[in-house]
């Protein structure tokens, strides 16, 4: 053992010699350093010994609780050392992910801005809960109005029950595209808009923003007498110009109540006088025109309909596909005038032009019409500033401010 010390010391200090005096002088040495690199390498295995088993023994939890993961880490981040509740159970991206536990994370669509006055269209906005049961809301919108010197509106406004898009999955009122949206059409139309909250899927599968909706347009209409609950209804909404509106989604949920109105008779207490639906979502088991190019595609909005609304069968529920065999007649639909505007490079595109050409045939008795922005894709207008986006809201406002005609 000395022979291995004496060598290992000399090797350490650099450099053999057979004289005693540097022998001693390096033995004094070891002696001193000997200490110092015992206690270096019990640290360095027990570090070694700690994170070889960090994370795998199981930790007895203190107050202080120092092995918590910060408070605003994503969940998803933390899955390897958390329980199996953060295990991923199915996904739709771009748009959302679903967590085993039925948590479910938006990846779209969740950004939200408060409701305010507009300071460059003088808009006003307020949020509201309007159906308590359900934790449904609404966000108000009224523009810069005139009004005498006693404080009373010149002219009563058209009133616009309006849906958001965004698949029925993503998106609310509170979004900042349709909220800035709405800050200009109000502004350019001059109207009073009820932008509505609902349900959405996967937690609440539809029918229920179906539900929400009608529940929503009753509230709506319970203020025609001017004794509602909301006083912006009371005052300055006009309903004998009552339409109702949707974008992508929203549409095929301002068509769907529509439908209900028409088969209500007197219970909605007011009448629609106009449909507006923008890039409307309709689907069907069938492929229609250029859908089926892309079988892949296809299939995709398959899936995406499934997901929604797991309850239609095969993706003919007349609510989905409204032109569907033995769906109801067109004819039924619970207003006076129509507008269709589909985008040129809009996937959706042949559904719309399909449910204008079957409204037209349907022998319903109002007013349909149609317009395709050329060189444009699906919600365009929420998205960018362009000429194009100003004339499609131009248009809107234009439709939003016609009066009552008798039926044909």
């Amino acid at each position: 053992m000395a022979d291995f010390v004496e060598v290992d010391l000399v090797g350490l200090v650099g450099g053999l010699s057979g004289n005693n005096t540097g022998y001693i002088r390096r033995c004094s040495l070891f002696y001193l350093l000997w200490p110092c690199a015992c206690n270096m390498l019990l640290f360095v295995a027990l570090c070694l010994l700690h994170s070889s088993f960090c994370g795998i023994l199981p930790v007895v939890a203190t107050e202080e609780k120092p092995l918590n993961p910060p408070k605003k880490a994503h969940p998803f981040l933390h899955a390897t050392r958390c329980s199996a509740k953060y295990e991923i159970a199915y996904e739709f991206l771009p748009f959302l992910r679903v967590y085993k536990d039925g948590h479910v994370e938006r990846l779209l669509g969740a950004d939200s801005v408060p409701a305010t006055t507009d300071p460059v269209t003088g808009v006003s906005s307020k949020d509201l809960t309007i159906i308590p049961e359900t934790n449904v809301s609404a966000r108000l919108y009224l523009p810069n109005i005139t009004t005498t010197t006693k404080g009373k509106v010149i002219k009563k406004l058209p009133v616009l029950l309006y849906f958001h898009g965004g698949g029925f999955l993503v998106s609310s009122s509170s979004s900042p595209s349709y909220h800035n949206y709405l800050y200009k059409l109000v502004a350019e139309a001059q109207i009073v808009v009820v932008s509505v909250d609902f349900r959405r899927p996967p937690e609440h599968p539809l029918p229920a923003a179906y539900e929400d909706s009608w529940a929503a347009l009753l509230w709506v209409a319970s203020h025609r007498d001017c004794d509602g609950p909301e006083d912006w209804l009371n005052n300055y909404a006009d309903f004998n110009r009552f339409f109702v509106a949707g974008e992508t989604s929203g549409a095929n949920i301002a068509h769907n109540l529509a439908m209900m109105a028409g088969g209500c008779g007197s219970r909605l207490h007011v009448e629609i006088l106009g449909l507006a639906l923008v890039h409307p979502s309709f689907w069907g088991s069938d492929p229609v025109g250029s859908e089926g190019l892309d079988p892949e595609w296809k299939a995709k909005m398959d899936g995406f309909w499934q997901m929604v609304f797991p309850s239609a069968l095969e993706n003919n529920d007349p609510r989905v596909n409204p032109v569907a065999e033995g769906a109801p007649s067109l004819a039924g639909l619970g207003c006076r005038m129509v507008l269709v505007c589909l985008a040129e490079k809009d996937l959706l595109r042949d559904r719309a032009w399909l449910y204008y050409e079957a409204l037209g045939r349907s022998g319903w008795t109002g007013v349909v019409e149609i317009h395709e922005t050329e060189g444009e894709d699906h919600a365009f207008h929420l998205y960018k500033e362009s000429e194009k986006a100003k004339d499609l809201i131009k248009l809107l406002a234009t439709f939003y401010n016609k009066d009552m005609f008798p039926l044909l």
